[in-house]
């Protein structure tokens, strides 16, 4: 099943991926998720301070998979993240969110070079400089702990990313989540770059969802729903996907279909505490 995702046919292989069973369920109740959110009374006066709260919630999010559990007070008080470790990873998260809303013209185009601007992003000053901002090479080492899975060799590597990138720009009639639940599986399997790949496919799974207009308003961070449901589970939907059966990849796309409710919820919780004036 994976490799037909990566496929460039006459077929369209996202879409076939939202006939697997169970994917239409997660598809319509991540709409009905978006929905509530988006038609809330707040969002119509004050959706710009809902989008703000929301990526530095979902900048949080990716840095604590990242390794960088920070309370979220914590990341809105800090000004520098120029220390070593946790720190820096926190900074790259907050950096990279910013920027997805940048590329959203250039991803239809050319996906290939959006990754290579996000690594850059997150990684420039924590990498050597030749190794920031393209694909690894053949016996490069890639620092990703948190990421466990067997790691393709670099030509495979290089090979299906290109497969993922030519089917991008040409469209699908897949929805949006499966679309986006694809970027960050094939991103996380496949850990194009020596470091920094969690980071970088949360955040190519954010240009999705804002640029296929499911999300425009960047209001339904899927980072927060999946540091909420947890390492452990992220790893072992991620293991699903993988495998390439169809089982495994429906429960993919269904953990990223909950992250993104997930995301929903909390803005939605941002925008009561706004009505009520206690935020």
């Amino acid at each position: 099943m994976r490799r037909v995702v990566l496929m460039r046919t006459n077929a369209d292989p996202l879409t076939a991926l939202g006939a697997l069973p169970g994917v239409a369920a997660s598809v319509d109740s991540v709409r009905k998720a978006v929905d509530r959110v988006y038609g809330h009374r707040v969002m119509r006066r004050r959706s710009t301070e809902i989008t703000s709260e929301a990526a530095l919630r979902g900048a949080r999010g990716s840095a604590a998979l990242a390794g960088a559990d920070w309370a979220l007070e914590e990341v809105r008080r800090r000004t520098d993240f120029s220390g070593e470790g946790e720190p820096r990873v926190v900074g790259a998260a907050l950096r990279l969110t910013a920027e997805a809303g940048q590329l959203l013209a250039v991803w239809r185009q050319s996906p290939l070079r959006v990754l290579a601007r996000l690594h850059l992003v997150a990684a420039s000053g924590a990498a050597p400089d030749e190794a920031v901002g393209r694909p690894r090479l053949a016996d490069e080492p890639v620092d990703e702990p948190l990421v466990t899975l067997p790691l393709p060799e670099a030509g495979e590597m290089a090979g299906r990313l290109e497969g993922l990138a030519g089917l991008l720009p040409a469209g699908s009639g897949a929805p949006a989540l499966v679309t986006a639940a694809v970027v960050h599986g094939e991103l996380l399997a496949l850990r194009p770059f020596g470091s920094h790949n969690g980071l970088v496919a949360r955040t190519a799974e954010r240009i999705v969802l804002i640029g296929s207009g499911l999300d425009p308003k960047a209001v339904c961070p899927s980072e927060v729903g999946h540091a909420e449901l947890g390492a452990g589970a992220y790893a072992e939907a991620l293991a699903g996907y993988t495998s390439g059966t169809p089982e495994g990849v429906a429960a993919w796309i269904a953990h990223c279909g909950r992250a993104v409710e997930l995301g929903a919820r909390e803005s939605t919780a941002v925008c009561e505490a706004l009505q009520r004036g206690a935020a």
